[in-house]
């Protein structure tokens, strides 16, 4: 099983390719109020490219309730323990 470092680890270089700045630093409490490009579109992508690099399918209800990265990597790390 991943770690949470490696989670957010691969968290990190998700939003950095969709928002193309590879300077771009993500924490458990980064949210979309900290990057101006971060709307519902992006929102979405994100996802996709979530479920792609983690190989799981994330529940619409469970990331309408994400505040945070932090919750995301949380949602993750359970959808990762339960494939086990």
């Amino acid at each position: 099983m991943m770690s949470r470092k490696e989670i957010m680890d691969k968290i990190q270089d998700i939003f950095r390719n969709n928002f193309d700045d590879d300077t771009l630093i993500i924490t458990e409490s980064t949210s979309a109020q900290d990057i101006e490009d971060w709307d519902s579109f992006e929102q979405m992508r994100l996802i996709v490219a979530m479920e792609h690099e983690f190989k799981i399918k994330l529940d619409i209800r469970a990331v309408a309730a994400l505040k945070d990265v932090g919750d995301m990597s949380r949602l993750i790390e359970k959808k990762l323990s339960i494939a086990q």
